[in-house]
């Protein structure tokens, strides 16, 4: 196992490099330019040098004059050292600004995984032990209700519904305008009161593809030999599922959970920016629009990190989950 993981890592390494380096290219050949934008704004003012000396002073300061290789490996020996250089929209260190916003989107993150992981492990169990019968049906269709419906439409649902209907929380935002006055734990609830409807829209968009994918492999294995012989020694019918069935259901959901790891800490972009929850998703999604380099170089990279970490996490499981999985 040790052995594996190290030759796991080394080739995420190398997996990075290039990743980084593909990700560098696009983002020096994307048509939004921060520069020219800013360039724009200071030769407007009066008595300014012109546009054009403004974007070769700027390209010179952001270390744009370079070449996209060159500049890349400039990059990359800043990044080795934790160094990815100031946001240019949000004018701090790019660590700095990553580090005030990972909370909000962890906690939502987090929130919708253990919810969905409640509702939807269970359900698709249960829409597989009776099949065919009006709970699977029913279950079936709040799973492709879920799957089909975007989330931006059902945010403006809950939005329209909750905020401007009934009035109960605030239309965007993740704390309310008396906030800085209540107590500690009056901010607490008030934040939590912000991310109800945040997080009831991402679980309801990502419940049905767990819920389904969970009742197709426990029919498979209910289906399988092993299950008759368990039934016909007389065994409960608790024990066969719970027991028998259900670990043997739990690799692929280990592969789908372990894709999961991105979501907890990279946000959710389109939701964070219809509920403006100034989380990493709706940072990126600022930064993206403005040009900002440094940030969204970094968001990228730290996104592939995510995942490569993820798939790692779920083959490490693997083990766990099952004895008969070994690591070669």
């Amino acid at each position: 196992m040790k052995k594996f993981i190290i030759r796991r890592l080394l080739i995420s390494v190398v997996l990075l490099f290039f990743v980084s380096m593909i990700i560098y290219t696009i983002m020096r050949l994307m048509p939004t330019s921060y520069v020219e934008t800013q360039a724009m704004t200071l030769a407007q003012r009066p008595g300014s040098k012109s546009y054009q000396e403004w974007v070769d002073q700027l390209n010179a300061q952001y270390g744009l004059d370079t070449g996209i290789v060159q500049g890349y490996f400039r990059w990359l020996s800043k990044a080795i050292r934790l160094d990815f250089g100031d946001s240019w929209y949000f004018n701090q260190p790019v660590l700095q600004k990553f580090s005030g916003v990972i909370w909000y989107s962890f906690g939502l993150g987090l929130a919708a995984f253990i919810i969905e992981i409640i509702i939807a492990i269970p359900a698709g169990i249960v829409a597989a032990r009776k099949q065919y019968s009006l709970a699977d049906y029913a279950i079936t269709v709040i799973a492709l209700i879920g799957i089909s419906l975007p989330s931006f439409f059902f945010a403006t649902i809950l939005k329209y519904v909750f905020s401007i209907r009934l009035g109960w929380v605030d239309l965007y935002g993740i704390v309310s305008r008396m906030h800085e006055t209540m107590s500690d734990a009056g901010k607490v609830l008030d934040m939590v009161k912000h991310m109800v409807l945040p997080t009831l829209t991402l679980v309801v968009v990502s419940i049905g593809s767990l819920m389904r994918y969970t009742r197709a492999n426990m029919l498979e294995v209910l289906n399988s030999d092993y299950i008759r012989t368990a039934r016909a020694k007389g065994l409960s019918e608790n024990r066969v599922i719970n027991h028998h069935a259900f670990r043997n259901t739990l690799i692929p959901i280990v592969t789908l959970l372990g894709g999961s790891l991105p979501g907890l800490f990279g946000g959710a972009m389109i939701t964070e920016t219809l509920y403006q929850i100034p989380g990493i998703g709706y940072t990126f999604y600022q930064c993206v629009t403005q040009g900002d380099i440094p940030f969204v170089m970094f968001y990228m990279v730290f996104m592939a990190v995510l995942i490569l970490l993820g798939n790692l996490i779920a083959d490490i499981t693997y083990a766990l989950v099952d004895p008969r999985v070994r690591v070669n």
